[in-house]
């Protein structure tokens, strides 16, 4: 009895069942029957349940197709309720309502910025925690202060190079005043090459894998990949129609205790509808695969600055019905900005394949003081500074640190070149001394 309460597929049954609830719900058309707590409880427990449901499909794929693009595809599935939400903005900004572009660049914004402040951040400080029980390879132990550092494997030199030229580009992005056909093309061209590069490579087999991806790896490729395509199916569709009411039954819950509107949407909704990617990383790391945890972590920031920026403009010329430019004011091209400037900080972090705790720390503080800054002045308790202002500030701060970092890390950077190009070309990367 023990034994078969063991099994790998008793987690995938129990976790089906906490995930049914919400399904009932749904097609029974009853959320709105139900208050913001139940709904956020119910919605929330089928969000835990298909990230656990993802990250064993994705885990289970790595047997039939590149590792990096089997993270790619979890990574797209898990930051999917993010695009549905900014779509929705996009959308009611072409049937004309006021202010809906800005809150869309408001909520992408926010989503790109959490995903970096607390993700790299919080599962690098993760990993160094759980190394101490799990004995993790990819973390290395200094002696020192906040010395401790996440080693990063050098694949993910192409989503860094990818992510660097994103990252260019998007600092161009406010000129012209809103999001253009040219922003579309280049961001969603950016991530088409990138997965034309990555879909080339070769199944890594090396890793070791337990529990249900496994048992599922061992199984024959007629039971395997059917089980991979429902486990994505099954998880990508709990995701797509949960994390929205989610993400509105904090936002109501926020709103009733004196929190603003704007500030829930900016902040709140994006937290929830990337809950999912917080939670399949922390599950990796859980296992001791830091390594796939940051490459999902970085391909995931690299299809939301890309895929997510590009297709708002699309949206909003359907919903338009003709080809129109996404406008936003001064304060959301701040906003990009500062997350342009934030992304090419953590591309100085990331480009010698390391992030020590001091790094991880460095990147969680800068974000959490600026929205409690602006927390604060929105409440009215700092009316020193402006919200514009201070954007402006904290990106020419990312601006600076990062920079300094990058001046003295040129050798990386050539480094990160040579492995992105030996990617793109299919070639065998050159060996160099340390």
């Amino acid at each position: 009895m023990n034994d078969r309460l063991r099994h790998p597929l008793v987690a995938v049954v129990v976790t089906v069942i906490a995930t049914l609830p919400w399904v009932f719900v749904y097609l029974m058309n009853s959320t709105e029957a139900l208050g913001h707590v139940q709904t956020v409880a119910i919605s929330g427990l089928s969000v835990l349940g298909a990230s656990f449901l993802l990250a064993w499909g994705a885990e289970t794929a790595e047997k039939d197709v590149p590792r990096a693009f089997a993270i790619a595809v979890l990574a797209i599935l898990a930051v999917a309720p993010e695009y549905a939400v900014d779509a929705l903005y996009a959308w009611k900004a072409g049937q004309g309502q006021v202010g809906a572009g800005d809150l869309a660049v408001a909520n992408m914004t926010g989503a790109n910025r959490i995903l970096i402040g607390l993700g790299w951040s919080g599962i690098a400080l993760f990993s160094i925690y759980r190394a101490k029980a799990s004995g993790d390879v990819a973390v290395e132990h200094n002696d020192g202060f906040l010395t401790d550092t996440v080693l990063l494997d050098r694949s993910i030199a192409t989503e860094v190079c990818f992510l660097a030229l994103a990252t260019v580009w998007a600092f161009f992005v406010p000129l012209n005043g809103g999001i253009d056909i040219l922003d579309m093309l280049i961001l969603v061209g950016i991530y088409v090459a990138y997965i034309g590069i990555v879909i080339r490579g070769d199944p890594e087999e090396e890793e070791v894998h337990v529990g249900v991806p496994a048992y599922l790896q061992k199984t024959p490729a007629s039971v395997r990949i059917p089980s991979v395509l429902l486990l994505f199916g099954y998880s990508g569709f709990l995701i797509f129609t949960a994390v929205e009411p989610f993400a509105h039954g904090l936002e109501e819950i926020g709103v009733q205790y004196g929190i603003p509107e704007f500030f829930m949407i900016q902040w709140i909704a994006p937290l929830a509808s990337e809950s999912p990617e917080l939670i399949v990383t922390a599950y990796l790391v859980n296992k001791a695969r830091t390594t796939a945890a940051f490459n999902a972590l970085i391909s995931s920031k690299l299809n939301q600055w890309t895929l997510l920026i590009g297709t708002l403009g699309i949206v909003f010329s359907i919903s338009q019905g003709a080809y129109g430019v996404l406008e936003f004011n001064s304060k959301q091209a701040a906003e990009i900005w500062i997350t342009a400037a934030q992304s090419f900080f953590a591309l100085a972090v990331l480009i010698n394949f390391r992030i020590s705790m001091r790094e991880a720390v460095a990147l969680l503080v800068l974000f959490i003081s600026q929205v409690g800054i602006e927390y604060l002045h929105i409440r009215g308790t700092i009316e020193f500074i402006t919200t514009y202002d201070l954007l402006i500030v904290y990106t020419v701060i990312y601006m600076l640190i990062g920079g300094a970092m990058f001046v003295t890390r040129m050798d990386d950077v050539r480094t990160v070149g040579r492995l992105a190009r030996a990617n793109a070309l299919n070639e065998q990367p050159v060996a160099e001394s340390d």
